[in-house]
């Protein structure tokens, strides 16, 4: 924002310096002036300015024959041949003729003095600051030019008090487009916020995030490096290397041997150089001798295109040029009239006589005279920047048609106003040559670029179109088959710090810059989504990945279905048990009334066969996905269904050691023992003691249906909640105490007489027990897989079957196959050899 501050200096020396040369009577060339109804102003640059130290304020002379300018030539004959063309049309602005007056502004000071001179007030040579300035009524209705974003500048600065309209052809400065610094600015080339746009595409087009960023002094190479800086690192592009050709900077001097000893040191590939003309051939001049090839070098529009530097020696070596170029359009007929002009003035230059002008500002010594063979080449960058001369010509010639009413066929002139031209050119939309012209609300043209690659494949060099930029919105579109790189089989290549991560390996920064990481594997789990190359993303519940996963991966449901091999098993064995148990009630039953059914409990075999088929059944839940039901019954009526057994096991073995032994011994203990139904009292204390357990467990650690994630990462295990709870632990402790009291009880009877004596079976029975739920704590306690269902009911199932086979099986066997010893009479003698036995002990 310092810019304005400036060239408001700028103009407080310029006014010191008009004063200066007001006295000098002017006698212009003819080819600097054509008078005509309405005036326009060009300002070209003919000639170089010269670095000089001055001692006093002045306009620098643009007199010095060894720095013509042939590319201000070439724009200066441009305008010429558009006003020309104008006033020959019977179209655009018949019965009304342009006039112009052509400066040659060599420098800032020069600029200000001719901006001055076409303020004066017709007629006269004062600039009259008016309270009204919307009735102030100029010299030239508009201006064209100049080329450089400085002299713009200045230039706009001060028209805008004026709105005077200004139409640049070359300066490409965003800050130019700020309405409320320069409210009359236009131009005819885009703007560079479009330029910056289009290389920062043109970077990632590539895949170069590690580049090098050159610019030149001034607010074109400075501001312009100052965008694609911020624009770059917002697009994920790092600079590894940034620096500014001073104005004053000479080949191989102090800065520029540092410059090209950070442009090694950054180690980039691509190395972006927005500059003017003149800068960019001192920095590859010193590129050359520092011998800094083998890169590819992006180019501005002020030089991508230009033969001031591709006809540089040795240039050919530096490597790769792609630039971005305003795209080559053709001034038909400039060429020949610029050979008509040479011809017309043939001869040698002629001394002028004394004090007179060859240009308003310009003080020749010698006027200078072409010959065709003379006279500068005209090349694609000067014929691209005089169509935009040409074409800001005819934009202010269609706002004046549209200003005078020039529709009918004839123009109506009268008075114009700047600010009555300004409004008109803001919204010209016209054809030149199958070119649209319009401006935006910025005054910046509706256009685009050409990006271009220098090919050096034939015998000479070539300014190759590879493709195309277009906004808005900025757009590129290039067709890479016709880029023809520098490296080996024609590959495109590489600028990054640090390579490509393989697949499911995320960046870790290393030092300043974000494209210099390391590359760590994501972690089990996660994996590295294409959107974020920085941070692993966790996986989803239902999904897993392995270590260094770019992808998730369906995890697998596990659960104890009923159509694996094992459930078939399982619950093959699990129903026949069940149709044992059945078997067996139905059989004892049928033989309720005889000795082996009597001595093995009478009707409480059938509670015990039926607490043993209601375990049994409880198995069924531990197959398929559990559900609210089968959570809360499967464990609970087991426990409790075990628990009546061996309450009636205990208290069955328990009363036969208390008849046997101790009857006769306590008679009155052992009669209130059967009158107060001892065994039924115990068998309903113990049964009701495990269902409250049961209820506890039930209410306080409620098992419920839930999908197990954090023991496997690749597996969803379909279990119920708390499935070794502190609940689970009382009931299976109380069932452990119940056993051990019935194995007590078992073994007191081991010298029961025989038909009684079932201390051998159930000792088994509960030893099976004892080992298959032990077994089963361990292994959950160790393996918490998915087959641990498959572990609880095989422990279930042992000590079911354990119960029936030691207690129940023997018993049948005897029903069925010896029923000789199935009599009162094998019984009672079983009794009195018992008490013989006693006896004689």
């Amino acid at each position: 924002m310092l810019i304005q501050p400036i060239h408001l200096v700028h103009v407080q020396l310029a006014l010191t310096c008009c004063w200066a040369l007001g006295c000098h009577e002017t006698a212009s060339s003819p080819d600097f002036t054509l008078p005509g109804d309405y005036l326009l102003a060009g300002l070209f640059s003919l000639h170089g300015d010269c670095l000089q130290v001055r001692c006093s304020p002045q306009v620098t002379l643009c007199d010095r024959a060894n720095s013509f300018n042939g590319h201000g030539y070439h724009l200066f004959q441009a305008m010429r041949l558009g006003v020309e063309r104008i006033n020959n049309s019977t179209t655009l602005l018949p019965n009304v003729t342009l006039g112009y007056e052509l400066h040659d502004v060599c420098s800032e000071s020069a600029t200000v003095y001719a901006v001055l001179r076409m303020l004066s007030r017709q007629g006269t040579h004062h600039v009259e600051m008016q309270r009204n300035l919307y009735q102030y009524s100029p010299k030239a209705l508009a201006v064209i030019g100049p080329d450089s974003t400085d002299e713009a500048g200045i230039a706009a600065a001060l028209l805008s008090p004026f709105l005077v309209p200004l139409i640049s052809y070359e300066a490409s400065s965003m800050i130019l487009s700020a309405k409320h610094l320069y409210p009359s600015f236009l131009r005819t080339i885009p703007s560079d916020s479009y330029q910056v746009e289009t290389i920062v595409l043109l970077l990632q087009e590539f895949g170069w995030v590690w580049i090098s960023l050159v610019g030149s002094s001034g607010d074109y190479g400075e501001l312009g490096v100052q965008a694609l800086d911020d624009l770059a690192t917002q697009r994920g592009i790092c600079i590894a290397y940034k620096g500014i050709v001073p104005l004053s900077a000479q080949v191989d001097d102090k800065e520029m041997r540092g410059m090209m000893h950070g442009l090694a040191q950054a180690r980039t590939t691509v190395v972006v150089v927005f500059s003017s003309r003149q800068p960019a051939k001192v920095f590859f001049s010193s590129v050359m001798l520092a011998n800094l090839t083998g890169k590819v070098w992006i180019a501005s529009e002020d030089w991508a295109i230009s033969t001031y530097i591709s006809k540089m020696s040795g240039i050919q070596g530096i490597g790769m040029v792609l630039g971005v170029s305003i795209q080559q359009r053709l001034v038909p007929g400039l060429e020949e009239f610029e050979e008509a002009y040479a011809r017309a003035h043939k001869g040698a230059p002629s001394p002028c006589s004394k004090g007179s002008w060859c240009s308003s500002n310009q003080l020749c010594r010698e006027c200078q005279a072409f010959t065709a063979h003379t006279m500068p080449t005209l090349g694609a960058f000067s014929m691209s920047s005089a169509y935009n001369v040409y074409q800001a010509v005819y934009a202010v010639a269609h706002g004046l048609h549209q200003l005078l009413g020039c529709v009918s066929g004839s123009c109506s002139k009268g008075q114009v106003y700047p600010w009555q031209l300004l409004e008109q050119i803001y919204k010209v939309n016209f054809l030149l040559h199958g070119v649209t012209v319009a401006f935006d609300k910025n005054g910046d043209p509706l256009s685009g670029y050409d990006i271009i690659a220098w090919d050096w494949s034939g015998p000479t060099w070539t300014f190759r179109v590879v493709g195309t930029s277009i906004w808005p919105p900025v757009q590129l579109d290039i067709n890479k088959t016709n880029i023809q790189w520098h490296g080996k089989d024609n590959q495109v290549p590489t600028s990054v710090c640090t390579r490509d991560c393989a697949e499911g390996h995320h960046r870790v920064v290393v030092g300043f810059y974000h494209c210099c990481f390391e590359c760590v594997p994501c972690e089990a789990g996660t994996f590295l989504n294409k959107s974020d190359l920085y941070n692993c993303q966790p996986c989803g519940r239902e999904e897993w990945s392995p270590e260094a996963s770019h992808t998730c991966f369906p995890r697998t449901v596990v659960v104890l279905t009923w159509h694996e091999p094992i459930s078939w098993v399982l619950l093959a064995v699990n129903t026949l048990l069940l149709l044992l148990l059945v078997g067996t009630a139905g059989l004892f039953a049928w033989h309720l009334d005889t000795p082996v059914v009597r001595s093995a409990g009478g009707r409480l075999c059938f509670l015990m066969l039926g607490s043993l088929a209601g375990g049994s059944c409880s198995l069924y839940g531990f197959f398929g996905e559990p559900t609210l039901p089968t959570c809360l019954l499967r464990q609970a009526l087991f426990f409790l269904g075990f628990t009546i057994f061996l309450s009636c096991l205990t208290i069955r073995s328990f009363q036969l050691v208390i008849i046997f032994k101790f009857a006769t011994k306590v008679p009155t203990s052992y009669h209130a023992w059967v009158r107060n139904h001892g065994p039924g009292l115990f068998v309903t204390l113990s049964s009701m003691a495990q269902l409250l357990i049961c209820l506890t467990w039930l209410v306080r650690w409620t098992p419920l249906p839930t999908r197990e994630y954090r023991r496997f990462p690749q597996l969803v295990v379909l279990e119920c909640t708390e499935a070794i709870s502190p609940g689970f632990l009382l009931a299976f402790t109380y069932n452990g105490l119940l056993s051990v009291s019935a194995f007590a009880c078992s073994y007191l009877g081991k010298d029961l007489p025989e038909n009684y004596n079932e201390a051998k079976c159930v000792t088994f029975s509960l030893l099976l027990n004892f080992v298959s739920w032990i077994t089963f704590c361990t292994m959950a306690s160790i393996y918490q897989g998915p087959y641990l269902s498959v572990i609880n009911v095989l422990a279930a199932l042992t000590s079911l079957s354990g119960g029936f086979s030691g207690y129940f099986l023997p018993k049948c066997y005897v029903i069925l196959c010896r029923q000789d010893l199935n009599n009162t009479e094998h019984f009672q003698a079983s009794i009195q050899e018992y008490s013989r036995r006693c006896g004689s002990t």
